[in-house]
């Protein structure tokens, strides 16, 4: 574990992962300083916390204070390539991301989940099937808990299991988990990689560049984007897909998922046995089931926690139905891919709400969808007017100014067994403190209907 006592930190962001990662420098004896470029009003529970814990800090702006330090442990909002980041360097001071900084004072074993799409239900269901087979575990990262703000609690025999993003993968050095997961790769983030897919697919990757033949890691053979810009993998592999039948890992036969390790077959069960519906659940729950038989989980382990996990907060959540309507909340929908998924969940027409901050979005990608089971879209946000101005020639189309007057607006426009979908396919911070927070606004709306 790294010494840090009496180190200078610097630490770029006051939010959660931020704080969490200045509380557990001064666990380790260092002397943080956090500064975020957000105004006072924007982070006053934040700085409620800071001020207790008697941490220096700034805000509304970054001073050259910054660079007084050894060490800077940057948020996932700041790119890589920011000029803060670029002087830092000048300056040899190093930068690393809040999972590296708190994975350097972990002594369990760390399951790391990342992909553009279901991340956050994977990593949920992975701990779920550690607690039901009776094995402590943390889960943490981008999901509940900043992983700094449990790290140094977790003894050699527990397991933290992580979701992880490409930002926080950006600014690693020697993160190493013990069994690493790829889900899938889209195109996702594409404005803080240069439009360029290839680099965020290689960010992605970079959650096994550490790994040795001890550990293991498992990919998605039916992502084509991943498999087309996999590095050199020194871990052992597992695979699974919906599409081909493979000898290491999981794949789906007759309705059934199989899990076979050298031709042999170790594992099946129906999916239908899956609370979670949809394909792509079906490739979450392939995931976990390979982290079970990695571990040495009992089969009859891996069947319950498949059929008791009931899901997550923000993907695709049913809120409740009001005068037939099905009102349903995918806050988590960051991109047009997640919104594919949202679409394809539903047989009854959609009003659709879409927009926030743009991230570079196709779509072009949901055209076809849209024409088939969407009638109306309300357009939300900072990007409201390229939604507008793409789907309003397809398909009725409205902007609104926010929530409570598209939700007003549904009270005319949906009929009985139509479905209202929160799907945005943009981050949330034009209007939002993050997903959960738009996610949280827009069912507490639904609910006072």
């Amino acid at each position: 574990m790294m010494d840090i006592s009496n180190k200078k930190i610097s630490i770029i962001g006051a939010a959660r992962s931020g704080i969490a990662a200045a509380e557990l420098a001064l666990r380790k004896g260092a002397i943080p300083f956090i500064s975020d470029n957000a105004a006072e009003e924007k982070l006053t529970s934040n700085l409620n916390l800071i001020k207790e814990l008697n941490i220096e800090f700034e805000l509304g702006g970054h001073s050259d204070k910054i660079y007084d330090s050894e060490l800077m442990i940057v948020s996932p909002g700041v790119p890589s390539n920011s000029e803060i980041i670029q002087k830092a360097r000048i300056k040899n001071i190093k930068v690393i991301s809040e999972i590296e900084f708190a994975s350097m004072f972990c002594s369990g074993k760390m399951i790391a989940i990342t992909g553009t799409n279901g991340k956050t239900t994977t990593t949920s269901l992975v701990g779920h099937l550690l607690t039901t087979a009776g094995i402590k575990n943390f889960v943490a990262g981008n999901i509940g808990n900043a992983f700094s703000s449990i790290a140094d609690k977790i003894s050699s025999d527990e397991f933290v299991v992580l979701e992880v993003s490409s930002f926080q993968l950006d600014l690693i050095e020697k993160f190493k988990p013990f069994i690493s997961a790829i889900l899938n790769i889209t195109p996702d983030h594409l404005n803080r990689y240069d439009n360029n897919i290839s680099k965020y697919a290689k960010s992605k990757q970079r959650i096994y560049e550490n790994q040795t033949e001890e550990d293991f890691l498992i990919i998605n053979n039916d992502s084509e984007l991943l498999i087309e810009n996999l590095n050199k993998i020194s871990s052992k592999t597992f695979r699974f897909s919906t599409r081909e039948q493979l000898n290491d890992g999981c794949s789906l036969l007759n309705g059934k998922i199989i899990y076979k390790e050298n031709s042999q077959e170790l594992f099946s069960c129906s999916v239908g046995d899956i609370f979670i519906k949809g394909e792509h659940n079906i490739q979450n729950a392939m995931c976990a089931v390979i982290v079970g038989k990695i571990l040495s989980i009992d089969n009859q382990s891996i069947k319950d926690a498949l059929g008791s996990f009931r899901g997550v907060e923000h993907r695709i959540e049913f809120i409740r139905t009001v005068n037939g309507v099905s009102y349903y909340n995918d806050s988590k929908s960051t991109n047009v891919d997640s919104v594919i998924v949202a679409l394809k969940s539903f047989e009854n027409p959609i009003l659709l709400i879409l927009g926030g901050q743009d991230k570079g979005n196709d779509y072009s990608l949901i055209e076809g969808l849209v024409k088939k089971r969407v009638k109306k879209i309300y357009a939300v946000g900072e990007s409201a007017q390229k939604v507008y101005d793409y789907f309003n020639k397809i398909v009725s189309t409205q902007i609104c100014s926010d929530f409570q007057e598209i939700v007003e607006l549904t009270k005319n426009d949906a009929k009985e067994n139509d479905v209202v979908l929160l799907s945005p396919a943009c981050a949330s911070f034009d209007m939002f403190n993050n997903y959960e927070h738009r996610g949280k606004v827009f069912k507490e709306i639904v609910n006072k209907l």
